[in-house]
């Protein structure tokens, strides 16, 4: 379990699940060839071979009011997932989430930086033969526009996901949809992050003169660092992913923000450096 101080603010990342390889569907183009021109990568966040150490978790956001999780992962039992080791799991993420100091009852807000299978299944639990809200006492905030994008969407689990995780908050009145730049809290705000789906939004901190940015998945991977271009299966505009990617990275650069990855393994967290026409990451 790590966790970082941003100012009055502190963020503690919930693993779910880790694994090496296996990453055709989230970055194509990370061949074992390719990702050894990255020597950097090695050993944290890939191995001497070029696979890919990935990294599914939650954030548990603390500011001096609010208790808040950002994304939720894939959840115990779902079904009907593209992603066959993803359904039916059975993982002690919510045993975790409590022993952090997070027990679901006292978290007051949920947020999802988008609407995929991988960041908004434990909004759910499976509770005498129903889909109930995991967290009954918290708002669930999503971005307008992107839950309109996803409450139509049909592909990569979208539909299933909607139906198991999404449609039983609103039965419980427990949804609000806001902007892409929503404050959230006095400390906490959301940025727009456009392109791996349409209303995707990453979650900006800044605290007693620090900062901090929550990625989402406007980038998958620090490989993606190294070479900005590559694009993820699942993007829903491949060109404006690379596009917000390239302003993302270069504003990180220069604001010295401490980036904070929604699948990066092992650290997790560090500085975006330049490196001739590309990036690395100083953990």
């Amino acid at each position: 379990m790590s966790s970082w101080k941003i100012g009055g603010v502190t963020v503690t990342k919930i693993t779910e699940l880790e694994a090496v390889g296996d990453t055709e569907l989230m970055l194509p183009q990370a061949t074992p060839q390719e990702v050894r021109r990255a020597a950097w990568l090695s050993p944290r966040f890939a191995t001497e071979d070029g696979l890919l150490r990935t990294s599914i978790h939650a954030f548990a956001v603390v500011t001096p009011a609010r208790r808040i999780i950002v994304d939720t992962g894939l959840g115990n039992a779902k079904q009907g997932r593209p992603v066959p080791a993803w359904n039916g799991l059975d993982t002690p993420f919510l045993h975790d989430l409590a022993e952090a100091g997070f027990p679901p009852a006292t978290v007051d807000t949920v947020l999802c930086t988008h609407l995929h299978i991988d960041h908004a299944g434990w909004d759910t639990t499976w509770t005498d033969g129903a889909w109930v809200p995991t967290f009954p006492n918290a708002r669930h905030l999503f971005a307008q526009p992107e839950f309109a994008h996803a409450e139509a969407a049909q592909g990569h689990g979208t539909a299933e996901l909607f139906a198991d995780s999404v449609r039983p908050l609103m039965d419980a009145g427990l949804v609000d949809l806001v902007a892409t730049d929503e404050q959230i809290a006095p400390e906490v705000r959301l940025v727009p992050t456009a392109g791996h789906t349409p209303g995707h939004v990453s979650v900006l901190i800044e605290s007693r003169g620090e900062r901090a940015l929550i990625t989402g998945d406007f980038i998958h991977h620090p490989v993606q660092l190294a070479f900005p271009e590559w694009t993820s299966a699942g993007d829903h505009d491949p060109a404006r992913a690379v596009e917000t990617r390239l302003r993302m990275l270069d504003e990180l650069a220069r604001t010295g923000t401490l980036m904070i990855g929604t699948h990066f393994p092992g650290p997790t967290a560090g500085y975006v450096d330049r490196d001739g026409e590309a990036f690395r990451l100083v953990t």
